[in-house]
């Protein structure tokens, strides 16, 4: 019997802060939040890396945090992204092009991995370039039919087309959608017009999905379900940073449900983990002992 991974798949890459650097990106987050209800064993961050020292840095860093990852090398360098602070501490990122991460191939490592995939997330920044797209669509196309697809649509700059969005919400089981990116969505598919909820609604039915989970910051979040709806207050914090707060929404979230939990118990621990990790420097702390009950 093959092994069923919890997957994150997509961009790995070191976010350049003024202080130093960071290791970042969205796949590698979310799975080492839903290892931290899984085992971390059972969870592996997939993306490509360069043939550059970076690259190596990346390994050791995931290494630290007891991370599996499956990570071609291609001849690209390793992603990274600058991150500049105006002076009110506000960050504009450069994303750089053309990286490792933009060039993931979908080869036989991959491909055993999709087959056998229990739970993968994939955002819609990894698939700005052909090469990873194809393989991010390969990749859904090959899981088994109980797999949890989650888009954790993430937004960035100019990286996202219409046609993008379209097909990740055709190969979705589950969408995680934040409130202004729901704004834009309605804008770019034409209903504009329609409160929250309803575009909730609209998008759950249109696209056939189990699960659509809207997060509106300190207003609270939603998980909507056919005929059903979940609502739960954000905690109020004292915050450290938010990075990585979403990814550890959505981690210990889907962890949650495949541990059995019902989808309101899966969302209060969401809710709970990511006010948890707002109180935190970096993207992946270590959870005290009461939030993984």
């Amino acid at each position: 019997m093959n092994k069923r991974y919890v997957v994150g798949l997509g961009e790995v890459l070191w976010d350049v802060l003024p202080e130093g650097k960071k290791l970042g990106g969205a796949p590698a987050n979310f799975a080492y939040h839903a290892g931290q209800f899984l085992g971390m064993n059972n969870t592996i961050a997939v993306s490509a890396l360069g043939e550059d020292k970076l690259a190596d840095e990346t390994i050791e860093a995931l290494k630290e945090h007891g991370l599996n990852d499956l990570l071609p090398r291609v001849p690209y360098p390793t992603g990274t992204v600058q991150v500049q602070l105006d002076e009110q501490g506000i960050p504009t990122y450069d994303i750089k092009e053309n990286v490792a991460w933009d060039n993931i191939p979908f080869d036989d490592d991959i491909a055993e991995i999709a087959r056998n995939c229990r739970a993968v997330c994939f955002g819609s920044l990894a698939q700005r370039n052909v090469v990873s797209r194809e393989t991010i669509q390969k990749f859904l196309d090959a899981t088994p039919d109980d797999c949890l697809k989650i888009f954790d649509i993430n937004l960035r700059q100019q990286f996202y087309t219409q046609e993008i969005l379209r097909e990740s919400f055709q190969r979705c089981n589950i969408l995680k959608i934040n409130d202004e990116e729901l704004v834009l969505i309605g804008r770019m598919f034409g209903y504009p017009g329609l409160d929250i909820e309803n575009k909730c609604w609209l998008i759950l039915g249109k696209y056939n999905l189990d699960m659509l989970v809207l997060t509106c910051g300190t207003n609270g979040s939603y998980v909507f379900t056919p005929g059903h709806v979940s609502f739960q207050e954000t905690p109020k914090v004292k915050v450290a940073d938010t990075v990585g707060a979403g990814d550890s929404f959505t981690g210990s979230f889907v962890g949650s449900i495949l541990n059995g939990k019902s989808v309101p118990e899966a969302h209060s621990t969401a809710v709970q983990v990511s006010a948890y990790v707002c109180t935190q420097n970096g993207a992946m702390p270590t959870y005290p002992e009461e939030l993984l009950k």
